[in-house]
């Protein structure tokens, strides 16, 4: 079986495309059955990692409002987005899949406030 990691931790070609694959997906599921939901609505992934032998594909998400509402509210829909995903897809297996809140533009504001206050 080949390694999906390489030495350096990255996911390979395969890994790279089936996860791109899945957020989009996964983007379309939210655009077509949660747009209604006021917490959902503000949700945008950012990005997505395979893992396991691609059996397994963590999701990077912001929201426009409270980050641990919107986490608490994928938490609770995620099987339901994971039973719709399998039917999207065409592959044998459907990954389990993680919400995981993607903080890099709060840190980029704070580390950009920290250079004008230099």
């Amino acid at each position: 079986m080949r390694k999906q990691f390489d030495g350096a931790g990255r996911n390979s070609p395969r890994g790279n495309r089936i996860a791109a694959h899945v957020q989009t997906l996964v983007a379309e599921i939210l655009r077509d059955k949660y747009m209604d939901d006021p917490v959902l609505a503000g949700v945008n992934l950012s990005g997505a990692d395979a893992h396991g032998g691609l059996s397994f594909v963590k999701l990077y998400f912001y929201a426009a409002g409270d980050a641990a509402v919107a986490q608490k509210r994928l938490d609770d829909v995620t099987r339901a987005i994971r039973f719709e995903l399998a039917s999207r897809m065409n592959q044998k297996y459907t990954p389990e899949i993680k919400f995981v809140y993607d903080d890099t533009i709060e840190r980029a504001e704070r580390i950009e406030a920290l250079l004008k206050n230099l």
